[in-house]
């Protein structure tokens, strides 16, 4: 996952104080460390009006395939597959309910080198205001397969592929998000502590956008940097 930032020069100190990342930068792009391994990307905003926000990337051999599986499945394609020098190919789309979403292709750069730890991506997550079409959609790209569950009294889809599970997909219900929200995924990255995070990102410059909640995975926030840009962080308790 990358960033896309309209003030690079203070996500490089936003993130680092939060999660304890230092960073390289070779004048266009940012890679953020955790432990001296690349744990996510950030860049400057290239569109007039383009909100800062992060991108989740999905792993492909074939960009290329995947661009043309995306339009043959009612997606939209808004970055034609191209290459990253030698580290990759990569490409940009909308799904069906308008989620942005982008695939990575490895050349010389693999992508994160680390998942699942306090400072790294432990999940993401698409939500979405048509399930059924988001469930037939990346089935259908990617062929994930997926599990049936509910948060509550919500649905909730797990996919799955090869048996390991990759990321969730969830309903936007009219109760819980406002009309003006649009289909979007969501980074999660591991914390030690929800709460204690949550304030630091506050004392940072940060806001708050959904309070600290537990759930039976762990307990979980949904945060803004400085610049708006959306994340959430889960302390698991697996």
């Amino acid at each position: 996952m990358d960033l896309g930032t309209a003030d690079l020069g203070d996500a490089r100190r936003f993130y680092p104080e939060l999660f304890g990342w230092s960073y390289e930068d070779d004048g266009s792009y940012t890679t953020f460390l955790l432990n001296g391994r690349p744990v996510a990307g950030a860049g400057p905003l290239f569109g007039e009006g383009q909100p800062t926000a992060w991108s989740t990337y999905i792993a492909t051999n074939d960009a290329d395939m995947v661009a043309a599986r995306v339009a043959a499945n009612g997606g939209k394609v808004l970055v034609p597959p191209f290459d990253v020098h030698d580290q990759g190919r990569m490409a940009a789309f909308l799904d069906p309910g308008g989620a942005p979403f982008s695939v990575w292709q490895a050349g010389t750069m693999q992508g994160a080198a680390v998942f699942d730890v306090p400072g790294s991506l432990t999940w993401n997550e698409l939500n979405t205001r048509n399930l059924d079409e988001a469930h037939a959609f990346y089935g259908g790209v990617f062929g994930w397969q997926f599990r049936h569950s509910s948060i509550g009294e919500v649905p909730y889809l797990v996919a799955k592929l090869h048996e390991t599970a990759i990321c969730g997909i969830q309903p936007m219900t009219a109760e819980a998000w406002p009309a003006d929200v649009s289909p979007h995924w969501m980074v999660y990255f591991a914390v030690h502590d929800c709460d204690r995070s949550t304030e630091h990102a506050l004392a940072l410059g940060g806001r708050v956008l959904f309070a600290p909640a537990s759930l039976s995975i762990g307990r979980y926030s949904v945060l803004a940097d400085p610049q708006g840009g959306m994340f959430a962080v889960l302390a698991s308790n697996r």
